[in-house]
């Protein structure tokens, strides 16, 4: 379950911290976020995939580390983000 083009740049225009930027963490958590959902509604339907379920797995692991490194490095822009995508609560 990948995430469409038009979706991902309009995650990289609302997310980035400049012109041309594609890589900053927060555009890597909004996209993972948006798979993670995409794949949560997925297993929804298809309770029994198992190869799935073992990728979306990978997904949130790899998004905990992100934040995590974020948290440490500008616990400001973490709050931020977490804010604006409605995780943690």
């Amino acid at each position: 379950m990948s995430v469409s083009r038009e979706k991902k740049q309009s995650l990289i225009q609302d997310f980035g911290q400049s012109q041309g930027d594609t890589g900053s963490v927060e555009i890597q958590v909004a996209i993972l976020t948006t798979r993670i959902a995409n794949l949560t509604d997925h297993l929804r339907v298809h309770k029994k995939d198992v190869s799935t379920r073992r990728g979306l797995l990978k997904l949130v692991a790899r998004r905990a580390k992100l934040l995590k490194y974020l948290k440490r490095t500008e616990n400001q822009r973490y709050v931020a983000l977490i804010q604006r995508l409605g995780l943690r609560g």
